[in-house]
């Protein structure tokens, strides 16, 4: 049976500590799958006209094909072409909910995330959303130091 990481990347260099640390994870497991992830922050409660949801729509998709090539991809990429099983997601949500629900949706075995030190969306995985994921992941969740 193939293990299933979730790994979270936050767009900064703290991300590739969590890739680092899961592909030396995956190797030592044998049978493994890196689902490397990108969380875009994206509340559903927002009331606007018929025209304003279709402009958010529309923007929500150009938001997922930019994390996806820019961040996600190439991820992806360097870690198949170092014998690394994976692939890539995007999704638009709450951080803490969408890791755990990618998570169980792929029946994972754990979530491998970074605290950062470089502002952005370190304030938001370090700050309520780790806490949040932490309590309430329905897998182990590591949280590695980015170092200095």
């Amino acid at each position: 049976m193939t293990s299933k990481l979730v790994i979270g990347l936050d767009g900064k260099s703290s991300g590739q500590r969590a890739l680092d640390y899961g592909e030396q994870l995956a190797a030592k497991i044998g049978d493994c799958e890196l689902l490397v992830t990108y969380i875009i922050e994206w509340s559903p409660y927002s009331f606007q006209t018929p025209e304003e949801n279709a402009q958010r729509h529309k923007r929500r998709e150009e938001e997922i094909s930019t994390a996806m090539e820019r961040i996600v991809t190439p991820a992806v990429s360097k870690l198949t072409q170092s014998g690394a099983q994976a692939r890539g997601i995007v999704r638009h949500g709450d951080v803490a909910d969408a890791l755990n629900d990618i998570a169980k949706e792929e029946e994972a075995d754990q979530i491998i995330i970074c605290r950062s030190s470089e502002g952005g969306i370190a304030k938001r995985l370090f700050g309520s959303s780790t806490a949040n994921l932490v309590m309430s992941a329905s897998v182990p969740v590591t949280v590695i130091n980015p170092g200095v």
